[in-house]
């Protein structure tokens, strides 16, 4: 083999090799979307979420690779988690809120009608892959019309990778356990939320609001 051949041989195994990386990135990143379709999917059912509701998700890419929160964030593992929940989350009509990482105090960025119907007080940040993380940056570029609040009261919601979105989350959680446990290497922890249980021992409940 000539030395000009040799080259060509060369590049073109490089070139095979780049494409076979890129296939598998690629099909990471659509088993990352699935999963997390699916447990959005399950818990906006389980938790009889309605159109307009509130659902809160905070997640950590960091978590998802595998690595320790808030140390390796991904735009791309966050787009590809993103697509997954946003799509579940549109099919129930129901207001998705992604929770910012603890250097914004865990604000959140949800679309402006949202702020505006149950009356949030918007702050002003864009989020950043280092400040706010990958997923709230990923959900401020995909909304349509993105703000920020500092508190909201969520009808359900969803921890990928231990973020911590109780604070978040109305008064009464309820801790649910869903098919899909994890998203890539990161722990996934649901809740839906309940009416509060006024009156004592006299009162009588309504069973489809337990």
């Amino acid at each position: 083999m000539n030395v000009s051949v040799f080259v060509k041989w060369l590049d073109r195994s490089e070139e095979d090799k780049k494409s076979v990386k890129e296939s598998k990135i690629m099909e990471e990143l659509e088993t990352l979307k699935k999963q997390a379709y699916d447990a959005a999917k399950e818990i906006l059912e389980i938790g009889k979420c309605k159109a307009g509701d509130l659902f809160v998700v905070g997640c950590s890419t960091s978590e998802v690779l595998g690595d320790k929160i808030g140390t390796a964030s991904s735009p791309e593992t966050a787009q590809a988690v993103f697509a997954g929940i946003y799509q579940a989350v549109q099919e129930k009509q129901v207001y998705l809120a992604a929770q910012c990482c603890e250097h914004l105090n865990r604000a959140l960025i949800l679309e402006e009608e949202a702020a505006r119907k149950f009356g949030y007080e918007e702050v002003n940040v864009v989020p950043q892959p280092k400040a706010g993380g990958s997923f709230a940056t990923a959900a401020y570029h995909a909304f349509a019309h993105p703000t920020a609040v500092e508190h909201i009261k969520a009808s359900a919601g969803m921890d990928i990778g231990d973020t911590l979105i109780g604070m978040h989350l109305r008064d009464v959680a309820v801790p649910v356990r869903i098919a899909q446990k994890q998203i890539g290497c990161a722990h996934v922890v649901c809740a839906r939320t309940r009416a509060k249980f006024i009156g004592g021992v006299r009162a009588i409940y309504d069973e489809n609001r337990l």
